[in-house]
């Protein structure tokens, strides 16, 4: 039987390059999102391929979560994998001057977000005794950096929560995969820079940034990977860097 994926964050970065590549695998897929149109472009490519159902909602919206998700068809309920990818970091500041709404966006997405999809998707993988959950965390969940102390906070929860659902949830059979990636060159600094693309792009130049579908490629491995084993938890850097904020630049 074909199994179903539901991936978070589906509209860009490693979310949408998740969504190839599981598809490339023979996947069935519920992509998420914000942005209708983005998911129907990401929709009309796939769809080719294998079944693909689409889900608009703001993973910061309990209500709108726990509605699409409850309004799945018969068919697509049984989600054999779950990816919490979406994210997002707002501003780059001291604490003493940092935005609370920016803060409210973080902990709301990061940290809720994730919580509110996993706890609609995670009681029906347990009475089936199997499952598999990526969650995308961040070398900033590893080691905190000056001016980010929430965008660090945010993702540290996110190693919590992981390790606590292995805990919770071994037992039952579901598998959880927890991701620190290192810098990787998606729409992330554009949002946090809050639409200055100029100052995101200087984040990346200088060296080769990790790619999204470098992270796909491992998420892949690691929901393949044989029954008997787990991928707990990894962090991936590009070659040019070596801790959060150390990057060798040409």
């Amino acid at each position: 039987m074909t199994k179903i994926a539901l991936i978070t964050g589906a509209t860009s970065g490693i979310g949408k390059a998740t969504a190839i590549k599981l598809a490339e695998n023979g996947y069935n897929l519920i992509v998420c999102g914000r942005r209708a149109e983005k998911l129907e472009e990401l929709r009309n490519i796939l769809s080719k391929t294998v079944k693909i159902h689409s889900l608009i909602f703001d993973v910061r919206n309990r209500s709108a979560v726990e509605l699409e998700i409850n309004s799945l068809p018969n068919e697509w309920k049984n989600i054999d994998v779950l990816v919490n990818s979406a994210g997002n970091a707002h501003g780059l500041s001291s604490i003493q001057n940092g935005e609370i709404d920016d803060w409210d966006a973080m902990i709301d997405g990061n940290v809720k977000g994730l919580l509110y999809v996993s706890r609609a998707i995670i009681p029906q993988m347990v009475e089936r005794k199997k499952g598999h959950i990526i969650n995308l965390s961040s070398i900033a969940g590893k080691q905190t950096y000056a001016n980010g102390a929430v965008y660090c906070a945010s993702k540290k929860a996110v190693e919590a929560i992981s390790e606590g659902m292995r805990l919770d949830l071994t037992e039952h059979g579901i598998k959880i995969t927890n991701i620190a990636p290192g810098a990787v060159a998606t729409e992330f600094s554009e949002v946090r820079f809050k639409g200055d693309k100029e100052k995101a792009q200087k984040v990346y130049e200088g060296y080769d940034p990790l790619l999204a579908e470098d992270i796909a490629d491992f998420i892949s491995y690691a929901v393949n990977a044989p029954d008997r084993v787990t991928i707990a938890d990894v962090t991936i850097y590009s070659k040019s860097q070596s801790a959060p904020t150390t990057i060798y630049k040409k």
